[in-house]
C-alpha cells in the first residue's frame, strides 16, 4: 500500500499542473479575442478608391420652357379681280420665293382687248363732238349783244358745249376701266414672299370669277413661334425677351418676343406669346416650317447657384442623391433636387453646403455608410504635338 500511494503521487501532480495551465489559458482567451477583433478592424479594406470636390458657384441663366407652333407671320390671300376669263399661264408653284410685283399667272386678254379698242373709239368720238359744241358755243357769245341769237339759242349752245365736255369725262372713265381690265388679266404678287398654297383655281383653262383665290403666300418669307405659356409665366415675360426655338431636326434660333396675347385661353389658361424668328428661319431650304410644331427656351437673366459634376449625381429609384464624405472615410447618401444644367455641372437645389466634400469618381458604386480611400483627382496627360 505504501508503494501505491508512493506511484499516485507523481500522476497527481501532473493533473494538477494540466488544470492550472488551462484555467490560465482560459483566464487569458477574452484578452486576445478582443485585440485579433481590434487588428482586424484596423486592417479593413476600403470598398472603393473615389474623387472628390466641394460644389462650386455659378451664374447660370434662368430659362422658361415652352412649346408651340411655328407660323406664317402675315399670309396673303392672291385672288384674281378679272370676271370670266380663260386662265392661260401659271408662273409659280408652292415655295417659289417671289417679290412684289412678280406676274404669278396671267388670264386671256383678248376680249378685253377688244373691250378696249372700242372705248378708245368712244373718247375720239366725243372729242370730236365736245370740239364742234366748243366752237357752236363760242360763236354764241359773240354774237349774245348783237341781237342776231336769241337767249334761248344762245343758252342751248352753251348746254350742247357743256353736254359734249361731260361725255368726254364718261369717255376716259370707260376707258380707264377697260384699261384697268387688261391690267387685271396679269396676277401680280402683292409682297414679296414665299408661294405657301395654290388652289385648284390656279389651272391652266380654268375661268374664274372675281375674287377667286388662286395663291397664298407668306409674306416676307417671316416666320413667328407661337409658344403656348401658362398665365401665371406671362409675367416673367415682356416684348423684346429673347427666346431659343428648337426645330424637329434638333436645329436652334434665336428669336424675340414682338407680342404677348391679350387674352388668356379660358380652357387651358395659357396665353400666345408670339416670337419673331429671324428672316433666314423663313428661307426655302431652312428646317423650320409653317405649322410644324416646336420647343422652345425663354431668356429671362441669370442668378447664383451651386453646382456639382455630372458624375456626383446618382439616380436611383426615381430620385437623385449624392454622397458626402465623412471625416472617418465613410459616405453617407443625402437626397438632393437636381436644377439647371450648365455643360457637364448641374445645379444642386438645397442639402449641401459650400465646403461639403461630394463624391465623384465612383459615386455610382457606391452604398450608404460604404467605407472609401480618397484620391487626388489626377490631370489628364497632355497631348503631343503632332510633328
Amino acid at each position: 500500500m505504501k508503494t501505491l500511494k508512493t506511484n499516485l503521487k507523481p500522476v497527481a501532480y501532473a493533473l494538477l499542473a494540466v488544470f492550472v495551465i488551462g484555467g490560465a489559458g482560459m483566464a487569458f482567451y477574452p484578452s486576445a479575442t478582443q485585440a485579433a477583433d481590434d487588428k482586424k478592424a484596423e486592417t479593413a479594406k476600403p470598398a472603393l478608391t473615389v474623387t472628390t470636390t466641394k460644389p462650386s458657384a455659378a451664374r447660370l441663366p434662368i430659362k422658361l420652357a415652352a412649346n408651340g407652333n411655328v407660323a406664317a407671320w402675315q399670309e396673303a390671300s392672291v385672288s384674281t379681280e378679272s370676271n370670266g376669263l380663260r386662265l392661260t399661264e401659271v408662273r409659280v408653284n408652292v415655295g417659289d420665293v417671289v417679290k412684289a410685283g412678280d406676274v404669278l399667272a396671267v388670264f386671256s386678254a383678248d376680249t378685253v382687248n377688244a373691250d378696249l379698242a372700242q372705248a378708245k373709239a368712244a373718247l375720239q368720238e366725243a372729242e370730236a363732238n365736245a370740239a364742234d359744241a366748243v366752237a357752236n358755243a363760242a360763236r354764241a357769245r359773240t354774237l349774245q349783244n348783237t341781237g342776231a341769237l336769241s337767249a334761248q339759242q344762245i343758252s342751248q349752245y352753251t348746254t350742247a358745249e357743256q353736254t359734249a365736255n361731260a361725255r368726254i369725262a364718261s369717255a376716259k372713265a370707260a376707258l380707264a376701266s377697260q384699261q384697268l381690265r387688261l391690267k387685271y388679266t396679269k396676277v401680280v404678287a402683292p409682297d414679296s414672299g414665299i408661294i405657301s398654297a395654290r388652289t385648284n383655281n390656279a389651272t391652266v383653262g380654268a375661268v374664274s370669277g372675281p375674287g377667286t383665290e388662286l395663291f397664298r403666300m407668306i409674306r416676307q418669307g417671316r416666320l413667328e413661334w407661337r409658344a403656348e405659356v401658362v398665365a401665371a409665366d406671362l409675367r416673367n415675360l415682356k416684348t423684346g425677351t429673347g427666346a431659343v426655338v428648337k426645330a424637329a431636326n434638333g436645329s436652334e434660333v434665336t428669336g424675340k418676343v414682338r407680342m404677348i396675347a391679350p387674352t388668356v385661353d379660358a380652357q387651358t389658361r395659357s396665353a400666345l406669346v408670339y416670337v419673331d424668328l429671324p428672316a433666314s428661319a423663313g428661307a426655302k431650304d431652312a428646317p423650320f416650317k409653317a405649322g410644324m410644331f416646336a420647343s422652345g427656351q425663354f431668356e429671362l437673366g441669370t442668378s447664383d447657384a451651386m453646382t456639382v459634376p455630372q458624375q456626383a449625381i446618382v439616380v436611383r429609384d426615381g430620385f437623385s442623391f449624392v454622397f458626402r464624405l465623412n471625416a472617418d472615410q465613410h459616405v453617407s447618401q443625402i437626397k438632393v433636387q437636381p436644377g439647371r444644367r450648365l455643360g457637364d455641372r448641374i445645379e444642386v437645389l438645397g442639402g449641401l453646403t459650400a465646403d461639403t466634400q461630394v463624391v465623384v469618381r465612383g459615386a455610382g458604386f457606391l452604398n450608404d455608410g460604404d467605407l472609401v480611400r480618397n484620391v487626388a483627382e489626377t490631370a489628364p496627360p497632355a497631348k503631343l504635338a503632332a510633328k
